[in-house]
């Protein structure tokens, strides 16, 4: 099994760390092929950076098609350009929010995910609400900038982990979603201090993909995620005319 992990902003370090999660939980015989995307910016933190990541994230499919994947993974927790990736591409795609809130949802009636930045909470908060989570979950912002993550000097993971506090006591939260690629390093680390369920999205996503395709699984073309229809793409944009997909 081929499992593609996109990141979709331009930061190799960051794609790196996400890509040594994931092999660190691929089962036997599970390669992952890690992309990251070459145009974007450096980080993705709220709407306009997602918005300008997805060209890149879509071009990252496109070319990767050739050597071939069963399911792909994008490593960014905004889930950017899911949607998207979906409608492009006829195999699983998953995100990392809706992988982490789903696993979250199997171990904990409540819990909290703790993210980056208050414009980053808005966004997951939204998603958690597409995702159905809403009664279940709260986020939780720990004015963290993603590059800062990268950063042991930036003081990032004391702010981090003040958060995880504050959820456990003011929220009642029975389990921790980390809500940032940029975060995934520190999950088992964090379950062995606050003794509840921490839960990874890339972890995560990589063992929902790894199912996905062991049960012969795949996106929907009916409706929604139906193939994008053949029409003229201008200027810059005309590198993304549909093509039926292949995946």
């Amino acid at each position: 099994m081929r499992l593609l992990l996109i990141n979709p902003n331009t930061s190799a370090s960051m794609t790196e760390k996400a890509a040594d999660a994931a092999r660190a939980v691929a089962a036997f015989g599970t390669e992952i092929i890690a992309a990251t995307s070459r145009m974007g910016p450096a980080s993705i933190e709220g709407y306009y950076d997602g918005a300008l990541a997805v060209p890149g994230l879509l071009s990252e499919l496109k070319e990767q098609r050739t050597a071939g994947y069963d399911a792909a993974i994008i490593a960014c927790f905004d889930d950017t350009g899911l949607e998207a990736a979906r409608t492009f591409s006829d195999v699983p795609i998953l995100g990392l929010c809706e992988s982490a809130v789903a696993t979250a949802g199997f171990l904990a009636q409540r819990f909290t995910v703790v993210t980056t930045l208050e414009r980053s909470r808005v966004l997951i908060d939204n998603l958690i609400q597409r995702y159905g989570m809403g009664g279940r979950a709260k986020v939780r912002a720990s004015d963290i900038a993603v590059l800062e993550l990268e950063d042991a000097a930036s003081g990032a993971i004391g702010k981090l982990r003040a958060e995880i506090e504050r959820a456990l006591e003011e929220d009642g939260a029975e389990a921790i979603v980390l809500g940032c690629a940029g975060m995934t390093d520190l999950a088992r680390e964090l379950q062995e201090i606050y003794g509840v369920p921490v839960i990874d999205g890339v972890a995560a996503a990589v063992k929902q993909a790894e199912a996905l395709v062991s049960l012969g699984l795949s996106t929907s073309k009916r409706g929604s995620y139906a193939s994008p229809l053949p029409k003229p793409f201008s200027g810059a944009m005309s590198d993304f005319t549909p093509m039926r997909a292949s995946g």
